[in-house]
């Protein structure tokens, strides 16, 4: 099978890293010499913002304060991962990035550096049932309703524009799945909207 790139995107909550993990086994499963190498930017942010060096700690700052990492730092982010570690025979999984429409516009630079295209997944969930997700969940970054309401508000102001632009340059198919459906009918859509 010829290597595919697959981004995940939707509301926080959404089950963006569940449905790359239920496809990641799929594929193995289809076939199982694929490698496939995985990103996750907000693991990969958790995980910087406890470094000790000047950028780390503003980084911290930023995370500490609920606000959106910059762009060109998600950007450095994902390419610096790709960089040293992709071989380019592997699948590629992107969870959580292209955030905003200039991460977008740095992506397609890189997708055209390697010579791919990439299907974009879209999880699609209402506002409301994102900030129910996230507020039962209770995870460190889920602190508050304030908190919550301000990465959904992110969402709709940065993201939705990447998701525009996605829909309209040839690099990308965009699939739209109804992410309120059970875990196990997403997949099921996701496998059958790709043909496999």
């Amino acid at each position: 099978m010829t290597p595919q790139t697959f981004i995940f995107m939707g509301r926080s909550g959404c089950g963006k890293g569940t449905q790359a993990d239920l496809l990641k086994k799929y594929l193995k499963e289809k076939d199982p010499n694929a490698e496939i190498f995985y990103i996750e930017t907000g693991a990969n942010f958790r995980e910087f913002v406890k470094g000790q060096k000047y950028s780390n700690q503003l980084a911290n700052k930023i995370y500490k304060n609920g606000e959106r990492q910059p762009d060109f730092l998600a950007i450095w982010m994902w390419a610096h991962i790709i960089l040293n570690d992709f071989k380019g025979t592997e699948h590629l999984f992107f969870d959580g990035i292209t955030r905003s429409l200039p991460e977008a516009m740095a992506f397609t630079t890189a997708l055209e550096f390697y010579e791919r295209k990439a299907t974009v997944i879209f999880i699609n969930v209402s506002r409301e049932w994102s900030e129910a997700r996230l507020l039962a969940r209770g995870r460190a970054d889920d602190k508050s309703e304030a908190e919550v309401i301000k990465r959904l508000n992110w969402f709709d102001r940065d993201s939705i524009p990447a998701l525009g632009y996605f829909k309209v340059n040839d690099r990308y198919n965009v699939l739209q799945m109804d992410g309120e459906k059970t875990i196990e009918e997403v997949h099921y859509d996701i496998v059958q909207k790709l043909g496999w």
